[in-house]
């Protein structure tokens, strides 16, 4: 039976009043309850109207409660709350017709005010996520249809209110002399006013002769039309453009279009430019995704760029393209399959980015790469596509495919269920793996085209005993080559005769060529090397320290490489010049894997690895604490002694080293040194020592230190997600700022760091000959910080010690204005030196509300 559960228990009750809270609600299950043998109980056959309330309605209110039986009518006084279903209903007096299932709300007078104006406990309705509030609120329940006077509207961060509110079915209301805003202060500093509105929920709101008020002052000429979202997500519409000027393009109009959400998983942006001097542009963007399994997007752009006016004769043209697609997927967990391709004119990102990156920007990476791997087998493969464009020079390095399979070490003598190194023979360490590889390459260089193709295949088998405290490895590398063409020099001999003398002169030149055939290139080499380490350990348990501990990791190795250079094995060349000279060169050269190295090879090489570490105590008083551990230097020293070498068979000294200071500093660096002594420019096979000019010389000398200072955090604990929900529930794919606008805010400042800086510097000290040395010294610096909460500032840039110039300064300003925001970027000094300002509504429905202003970068022919 639909009957009103409220209604049963206030038809036994008659009168209700009282100077107390007064709830009325009826329990959907009361095990107290009994029920009398009485036919009067039996299932009511009447028919329900179609009208009736079909759910429990709840009622409070802190004076009196009063129902009309005869009238069935309800009044309820002070401080009064309904409750149906996702329906409440707060205000001072309430009145319910349980007839025509109407409600009338009413505010009460504020005995405060003399002037008997002010009211109090006004009306305020939520319906679901909806608010509204008026001075008089008239609802039905059933039909959902009702009245406000005076009324006002919260709903996700967009408001809108109006002297009379008709609501005319569930979702559309018309409002007139209505406001509509997205500033959530009591006195909105934006809001948009007209004579007649019309909202439909979460779709959109039309108005008629709109005006912009900023401040409480209207902008003086209105809209006769508009239209603005009431949805939030991504949604369809037109992109406003912007307007601007430039130097030698004149008064524009940037990025209008319009912006198509197909669905929750893709969408379309069509964008233009226009410039009133001439020269235009069109821009589309098309995205997908679906969360979890891939995402990508397809970007497309042309422009014809006029510089000067009609009959100027310098006047420049041109026309630059751009094609870029993205795409990212996981096929499954053991495939996946990853896009990064653009391909553009030499100069579409100087004539046609507002970006400094882009304007700095030389080459232009393109990727495409799909791989597998098989768990079980250790194995894996990927086949990649790879292009790089220098858009200054015009050279293209691409390959296609590159391909590439590894397998990981297996053990083939290894016994089931050995797992320890102490439990296992010798002869189960031995181990093997390989890798294999085949590429194809395309080189333009200064308009030369070349073409070079082949297969790499490395075997390698190692073992890795241990005899006492050392780790022994021994090891034997397989390389083999394989290529379809090979290079052939030969020289010929020019005569030329002097018209005066008559005397001939022969010149010698090199005839290139490359030979088409099957090659194969074979090398291998063997090494064998020992490893350990030494601890030693110092106590003091002073100052909270309790131990110092230094690690020494001593190794040693021999490397054994043949001379596949001589002719024997047959990867080398030769040609004789006219005097006689007899010049080689590798006939594998300048392929993609390269050719073979010149010389035997024996070489003893020597390295020693220092870590300094320290302890701190822990203390007494805490169970639960583990002990700190600071690791203070690591320093490194390598050398080598190559005993098939005919001289200066000692290698250079190398050292390295590095260290952290706390979370301020992080410092490394490294040097080289000489043994050997020069002559001029020319090192001779003889050492410093036996010269008497000391154990060596310092060749190369470079240091680093960089630290990033941060202020205090004064992030909110509620950080709101930015993913949207879309009316089913999922997260949709995109950024919420994606709606109707192309704005990028990937760099928005983050104002809850009072100041923040990052220094880097580095030094770089060079010294090939005692004759020649050079240095390089660079410093970088980033600084950003908020003098208020609102605003916020950011300077970077870079300073060269040698030149004694700054690099790539930039200045950039942002200031919260609640629910403005202004953006200004300064680039004083480079090639791309300008400005770019932009103020504009906070809001992502209402981005397009904006004014922008640039000068400098981003114009012209380059």
């Amino acid at each position: 039976m639909k009957s009103v559960l409220t209604l049963i228990l206030i038809f036994f009750s008659g009168s209700l009043f009282g100077q107390q809270r007064v709830s009325t609600a009826i329990p959907t299950n009361d095990s107290l309850r009994l029920v009398p043998a009485d036919t009067l109980l039996a299932a009511d056959t009447a028919t329900a109207r179609k009208y009736d309330i079909d759910a429990v309605v709840y009622s409070n209110a802190s004076d009196s409660l009063i129902f009309d039986v005869t009238k069935k009518k309800m009044y309820l006084y002070g401080n009064s709350d309904l409750r149906y279903k996702t329906t409440e209903l707060k205000s001072g007096k309430i009145f319910i017709d349980y007839n025509t299932n109407d409600i009338e709300a009413y505010g009460i007078a504020d005995t405060s005010d003399t002037a008997k104006v002010k009211l109090k406990q006004t009306p305020s309705l939520k319906e679901g996520t909806d608010n509204y509030e008026g001075e008089i609120i008239r609802y039905n329940f059933k039909s959902q249809r009702g009245y406000i006077s005076l009324a006002k509207n919260k709903n996700k961060g967009q408001n809108y209110s109006g002297e009379d509110v008709n609501k005319v079915d569930k979702n559309t209301f018309f409002i007139n002399n209505g406001t509509f805003t997205t500033c959530d202060n009591d006195t909105p500093h934006t809001y948009f006013g007209a004579s007649e509105m019309k909202v439909i929920q979460k779709d959109q709101i039309i108005a008629r002769w709109i005006f912009l008020y900023i401040g409480g002052v209207p902008f003086p000429v209105p809209l006769p039309f508009a239209v603005f979202p009431n949805e939030t997500g991504r949604r369809s519409g037109i992109i406003v453009p912007t307007y601007g000027q430039t130097t030698d393009r004149g008064q524009y109009f940037r990025n209008l279009g319009y912006f198509l959400a197909i669905n929750d998983y893709m969408d379309l942006a069509l964008t233009g430019d226009y410039y009133f001097k001439g020269g235009w542009g069109a821009r589309s963007r098309f995205r997908y995704a679906e969360r979890y399994n891939y995402s990508g997007s397809f970007n497309a752009g042309y422009s014809n760029v006029i510089i000067g006016e009609p009959n100027d004769p310098g006047r420049k043209e041109q026309t630059d393209w751009n094609l870029s697609l993205f795409h990212n997927q996981q096929i499954n967990p053991t495939m996946r399959f990853d896009v990064n391709l653009q391909f553009l004119s030499s100069n579409y990102l100087s004539n046609n980015s507002i970006s400094y990156n882009d304007l700095l920007s030389q080459d232009i990476t393109s990727n495409a790469t799909i791989s597998k791997v098989w768990d079980e087998s250790g194995a894996s493969m990927s086949v990649n596509y790879s292009r790089s464009q220098n858009i200054s020079t015009g050279n293209l390095n691409e390959t296609l495919p590159n391909i590439n399979f590894s397998k990981s070490t297996s053990y083939p003598f290894k016994k089931g269920g050995s797992e320890s190194l102490s439990d296992q023979e010798w002869y189960e360490l031995i181990g093997y793996n390989y890798s294999g590889q085949f590429t194809n390459s395309r080189r333009t260089t200064d308009g030369n085209l070349e073409i070079h193709g082949g297969f790499l295949h490395n075997i390698s088998v190692n073992a890795s005993p241990k005899i006492g405290y050392f780790n022994i490895a021994p090891n034997v590398s397989y390389t083999e080559k394989w290529y379809n063409k090979r290079l052939k020099l030969e020289n010929k001999v020019l005569q030329s005769v002097d018209p005066v003398t008559k005397q001939v002169t022969n010149r010698d030149t090199t005839i290139t060529s490359m030979i088409n055939e099957l090659n194969f290139v074979r090398t291998f080499n063997m090494s064998v090397s020992a490893s350990t380490k030494l601890y030693g350990i110092y106590n003091p348990n002073f100052l909270g320290v309790e131990s110092f501990r230094h690690t020494l990791m001593p190794s040693v190795s021999y490397v054994y490489t043949p001379n596949f250079a001589s002719d024997k094995w047959g990867y080398w060349d030769s040609y004789t010049q006219s005097d006689g000279q007899v010049i080689r060169y590798d006939k594998f050269g300048r392929e993609v894997f390269g050719g073979t190295s010149t010389g035997e090879s024996q070489s003893l090489n020597f390295s020693l690895g220092n870590v300094f570490e320290m302890k701190m105590a822990k203390s007494p008083n805490d169970s639960t604490k583990e002990q700190k551990k600071i690791q203070l230097l690591n320093l490194n020293a390598s050398v080598g002694y190559n005993f098939a070498a005919d001289s200066l068979r000692l290698s250079d000294l190398n050292l390295s080293y590095r260290t952290q200071i706390g979370d301020l500093l992080n410092l490394s660096g490294s040097s080289s040194y000489t043994f050997y002594d020069y002559k001029g420019n020319l090192r001779l096979n003889q050492f410093l020592a036996s010269n008497g000019k000391g154990l060596f010389r310092l060749t190369n000398f470079n240091f680093s230190v960089s630290t990033s200072l941060t202020g205090e955090r004064l992030k909110s604990k509620d950080d709101p997600s930015t993913q949207i929900k879309n009316q089913g529930g999922e997260d949709i794919q995109f950024n919420k700022k994606d709606n109707m606008t192309l704005y990028d805010d990937s760099q928005a400042p983050d104002l809850s760091i009072p100041w923040n800086l990052s220094l880097s510097y580095s030094y770089n000290f060079s010294k090939p000959s005692p004759n020649e040395s050079f240095t390089y010294s660079n410093l970088n610096a980033d600084l950003g910080f908020s003098l208020t909460k609102n605003w916020k500032f950011t300077v970077r840039g870079s300073y060269d010690f040698d030149r004694k110039q700054i690099s790539a300064p930039q200045i950039t300003i942002y200031r919260d204005l609640h629910c403005w925001e202004m953006n200004f970027t300064w680039n004083p000094l480079g090639t791309y030196s300008g400005f770019h300002f932009e103020l504009r509504l906070k809001s992502s429905e209402l981005q397009d509300v904006k004014i922008t202003k640039s000068g400098g970068f981003g114009s012209g022919l380059r």
